[in-house]
């Protein structure tokens, strides 16, 4: 199901950030320290800033900030709940908060953002309804949006002859692959120096893949296929958000894993056991694949990396004649533990304000979920001399669909993920995935 996402005033934003700084009183004064969790170490020193200006203008007011690692971030955050040691505020996934709510672990903000007269018109459109609950309730204050792209070595499309223009508009399909096939094939040179579209290119001994690979794509798929299975009509569920009912067992989605994990086997793409504990960025950076598809959260990891000139193409258009990317957006939430709900709230107001996320712009790493903010990155990447139009691109021509949100997330990747992983490594076909939809719905009844 896919949402157009317009752009707000930036009357709004603005109107937003004076709201923020007036604060919420949830039934004690406003002081004391506060802890705040983020995991993108790259976003670190913008927050740091955030929240040096929001002490300044709150001097009773003291927040300390922690940056963990994906996989350890979440562990600790659910283990912290349990313990009562959960940060009072923290970034949020659109993939997890559904069962942090429905465990009773996140402040409520309804009655803080009506109060302080949030204008939620000032993020852009699609964005704030995400975090409201099925229990109708508001969990977080946007904070930023993402989109995917293929990230690409410019030396080696240079090399095969592949001009910009044509990365620029590529075309795929489940069938033969389309230009999307054609290009990772050509891009993918072995040992001895052959590519994958020559005769005597030798399949086992790659040097360089056409295409990286870091991981199955689990249940979401993200970064690895989502933006291949929605240019086909597939949906993750039958609504969204709150579906109850899974698709795996579509075959618009099987016949697309089935050719997605084809790559491997033709050689173009890297095995799945090779990326356990690999960086796919940094594989990208050693100049062991061409392209990566990956978000735009990623775009200054990608231009880091010394002697590689990395450009920036668009998603490739699908069967339905269009591009598609996931949309997702993050959001900051208030642990209902906090033993400081006034300041904690103020904080994530200030966090979800036009003057904080024209901080965040300012370093151009991601585009915050203030409209007006999002246009201050864009300018910030093209201050750098990065094209991030697409990225931009979906947003502009709506062509972006939603991170499915539905309850039992843990549980449904605990099915989705080894069922996909089998299917990446040529242990099971595509058609196993039927079993595992089973499984998945079983869940929900």
């Amino acid at each position: 199901m896919k949402k157009p996402l317009g752009v707000a005033a930036a009357a709004a934003a603005l109107a937003l950030t004076m709201s923020a700084c007036g604060g919420s009183d949830s039934g004690s004064a406003a002081n004391g320290e506060i802890n705040y969790w983020l995991w993108d170490a790259n976003q670190l020193p913008a927050y740091q800033q955030c929240a040096d200006d929001f002490t300044k203008a709150n001097p009773d007011i003291k927040v300390k900030i922690t940056q963990r690692g994906w996989d350890d971030y979440w562990t600790t955050l659910t283990n912290g709940f349990v313990a009562g040691t959960a940060p009072d505020v923290f970034t949020n996934h659109l993939s997890k908060y559904p069962e942090f709510a429905a465990k009773k672990q996140l402040l409520p903000l309804d009655e803080a953002v009506e109060k302080d007269g949030i204008n939620l018109d000032a993020y852009t459109a699609g964005l704030p309804e995400l975090w409201v609950g099925q229990d109708g309730k508001r969990y977080g204050l946007p904070k930023d949006w993402d989109t995917v792209g293929l990230f690409y070595n410019k030396a080696m499309t240079d090399a095969a002859g592949i001009p910009a223009e044509q990365m620029a508009n590529l075309d795929w399909n489940p069938k033969d692959g389309g230009s999307y096939e054609k290009v990772i094939a050509k891009l993918t040179v072995d040992k001895n120096g052959k590519r994958g579209d020559e005769p005597g290119f030798d399949k086992d001994n790659v040097a360089t893949y056409g295409l990286g690979l870091t991981g199955s794509g689990a249940g979401q798929g993200q970064t690895e296929w989502s933006f291949l299975t929605a240019t086909t009509g597939w949906t993750a569920t039958d609504k969204n958000p709150w579906g109850s009912k899974f698709n795996y067992d579509d075959p618009r989605f099987q016949e697309t894993i089935t050719w997605w994990a084809g790559l491997t086997e033709k050689g173009y793409m890297p095995k799945l056991e090779t990326t356990v504990g690999a960086s796919m960025p940094d594989s990208f950076g050693a100049g062991k694949a061409a392209i990566n598809s990956n978000g735009d959260w990623l775009i200054g990891q990608y231009k880091t990396y010394k002697g590689i000139e990395t450009a920036i193409a668009p998603t490739p258009k699908g069967p339905n004649g269009q591009r598609a990317s996931m949309f997702n957006g993050l959001a900051d939430s208030v642990w209902a533990g906090t033993k400081n709900p006034a300041a904690s709230v103020k904080w994530a107001e200030y966090l979800g304000s036009a003057a904080c996320q024209d901080v965040v712009a300012g370093k151009a790493v991601v585009f915050p979920a203030i409209s007006s903010s999002a246009e201050i990155a864009a300018k910030a990447f093209a201050d750098k001399g990065i094209d991030v139009s697409a990225f931009t691109t979906h947003v502009k021509d709506g062509t972006t669909f939603l991170f499915p949100i539905a309850d039992k997330a843990a549980k449904v990747d605990g099915i989705m993920k080894p069922a996909m992983d089998a299917v990446l490594s040529g242990k099971k076909p595509a058609s196993s995935l039927t079993e595992a939809n089973n499984q998945v719905n079983d869940l929900f009844k």
